[in-house]
This record gives structure tokens, sequence and C-alpha cells, in this order.
């Protein structure tokens, strides 16, 4: 027989899983496939086609019957010289996502605390879960902004061993304060983890930071300014006996050939990316000041390339459902996440894409 397993088989199996892993809930994204896809932060336009063909030609180049190199020095050294780094302390990964798990993994143990600030990024408190460690949230201030206070106090009162800033942070798009990190590091004992992930639109970075203080771990990803969520390659910058141990916990040959080269070609050619979030940046500050013009809608201060929009006077799921059925334009409803009640986040397209949600808004709202 086929096809089902018994109840009992089934409650079994899962009693031998970690309560802390039972007790949380998936990190899951289904979203219907249209036109105009704004919902997740990608860049607007794909990689150039002539970078493609030379990442393919580089590619095809190396041996693919062989592991990717354990180490590859060459990127590592590639993407220190770009942050003046050095290249021992430079930790790739399968995404940044794969690093941020890493360094969570080597750092919290059962009953550790990990302060975030809320809301932020779901991830860290499921992987925070998962180790076994206690989540504590504190609220961001009003106009999301970060409460630099009260984080500090926070982790100083719980003893926390890790803290997590995303900056500029998802979902709301506002960045840390200079001299934020600094306080934490000075005021409290805990590694601070500063997701990058954002950074190359807007807001200060901690990487000048991380250079003096080895409690600071800098992560960034290709996923956004480059352009290469497909590709899934991000890194991390710690001192070098920190990032050693962080590597500890990463998959052996975790980064693909493909990946690799892709890394490659776009450090070398960065020049046309960095042009290209200038263009994001420009359509973002164009498109925010219009779309809070809009009767019953609030925009929030961003340097990410998104806009958190709060709908006021009509409800973010009916004007989520009227987008994409009636335009074809898929946006994020976050609006039960923490603090984000009649929210909807938007992803900084072309301008064909933005004219776009701009007009069906307009067309919704009256």
């Amino acid at each position: 027989m086929t096809g089902t397993l018994s109840a009992p088989d089934v409650a079994g199996a899962l009693a031998l899983i970690k309560p802390s892993v039972r007790a949380q809930a998936a990190y899951t994204l289904e979203a219907p496939v249209t036109a105009r896809k704004l919902n997740q932060n990608e860049a607007p336009e794909d990689v150039p086609a002539d970078l493609k063909r030379a990442i393919l030609e580089r590619a095809a180049a190396a041996p693919w019957h062989r592991y990717p190199l354990f180490f590859p020095q060459h990127l590592a050294e590639r993407v220190a010289a770009r942050h003046g780094w050095v290249a021992e302390g430079v930790l790739v990964g399968n995404g940044s996502n794969e690093v941020i798990q890493a360094a969570l993994t080597v750092s919290v143990a059962e009953g550790d605390v990990v302060v975030a600030p809320e809301p932020t990024f779901s991830l860290y408190k499921l992987l925070t879960g998962v180790l076994g460690g206690h989540y504590l949230p504190v609220p961001l201030g009003p106009g999301f902004r970060y409460d630099v206070d009260a984080l500090v106090a926070r982790a100083r009162g719980e003893r926390a061993k890790v803290v997590v800033l995303c900056s500029p942070n998802n979902p709301t798009g506002s960045a840390l304060p200079e001299g934020a990190v600094e306080r934490l590091v000075r005021e409290t004992d805990a590694l601070v983890f500063v997701d990058e992930a954002y950074q190359e639109f807007g807001g200060p970075t901690a990487v000048e930071l991380a250079r003096r203080e080895p409690r600071v771990v800098v992560l960034r990803t290709f996923s956004k300014a480059m352009g290469m969520a497909g590709l899934r390659f991000g890194y991390a910058l710690a001192h070098p006996e920190v990032a050693r141990e962080i590597a500890k916990a990463k998959l052996p040959y975790n980064v693909n050939a493909i990946t690799l080269a892709a890394a490659e070609v776009a450090l070398e050619q960065h020049e046309r990316f960095e042009a290209r979030v200038r263009h994001i940046v420009a359509e973002r500050e164009r498109l925010a000041p219009r779309l809070a013009a809009l009767r019953g809608v609030e925009v929030f201060p961003s340097q990410a390339n998104f806009l958190l929009l709060r709908f006021h006077e009509v409800s973010p799921q009916a004007v989520f459902t009227r987008l994409v059925e009636e335009a074809g334009i898929l946006v994020r409803d976050v609006s039960r996440g923490p603090g984000l009640a009649g929210c909807l986040r938007v992803s900084i397209g072309t301008p064909a894409d933005n004219d776009a949600v701009l007009a069906a808004l307009v067309k919704i709202l009256g």
C-alpha cells in the first residue's frame, strides 16, 4: 500500500523532531504569476546579455566533474579588495541567508537571547527558534525609525548573545542612524550581525566599524544591487578568527562553479551595476511623493529598493487583490506582520512598472 502513513507512524516521527523546530512557522512564499512582479525586492532588469555570456564562458571553462573550490581564494580576494578587507575575513555563501544561518548556528545555543528590531526580516526569528534561542523583538519607533536606546537597553538588560540588525530594514526601508552599531558594541557584550542586503541603495554601512570591532559581522548579497537573485551569492565580512569559526557551520562546497564565475564577473564589472543602482534610487525618489499624494496612502521613508505603503481608508488585502486581478501587478502583502497593519510593500521596478503601479492605485483609490 502506498500514498499514506498511519497516524501513529507520523506522530512517532514528529516526536523525534526538536520542539523548538516544530514551534516555528516555515518561511514560504506562494504567489500568483503576474506580468509585473514587484513582491520580492528583486532588480527590475536582468543581468545584461554580454555579462551573461562572459559568465557562462568562464563557468564552461571550469571542470564540472570536480567540486568547486573549497575556499575560492581568488574570489575572496576580489571581495576583500572591494571593501579594503582581508581575504581571510571573507566568508562566501549560497546567498547571504546561508551566511546568516551559519553565523547564528555557531553563536546561538539553547536558551541564548537574540535581540532584533520589529518588524524585520522574519528569517532571524525562525532561525533563532530552530536553534532553541529566545528571540526578543524591540519595536521600531514612530515612522519605523530605529529606536537605538530601546535596542541597547533590551540587549543589555537581557544579556543578549546576539543582536541582528537589517539596515536598510526589510520591510520598512528604514536605515540605522550613524553611530548605532558602535553604541551596541560599546554598551553591550553581544555579537552584532548587520545584514546590509540593501545597503547599496542608501544608509550608512558598518564595514568600517567591523574593521576594528571583532564583535561586528557585516553581511552582503549580490541578489539586490547586482541583480543576481537567481544565482544565490552572498558573503560576510568579519575578523578572520571570527570568520573561521562561522565557516565551521557552512556546508562544504556551498557555492557552485557557475555562481562563482558570476560573482567574479560582477565584481569586475561593478561600475555597470552601480549605474543601475543609481537609476533604481532615482525611480524610488520619483515614485514615493506621487504615491504619498494619493488619498489615504502613507508612504514611509525608504533607503532600500522598495517602498512600504500604509492604506488608511481601504483594506490592503483588497488593494492587493485588485492590483493582481485588474492590473497584473504583484506586490507583497505584509499587513499581518507585527506593527504592519494596513501595509503593502512595493519593490521599485522599471519606470513602466512604477507608472503602472501609480496608475492602478489611482484607479483603485478613486
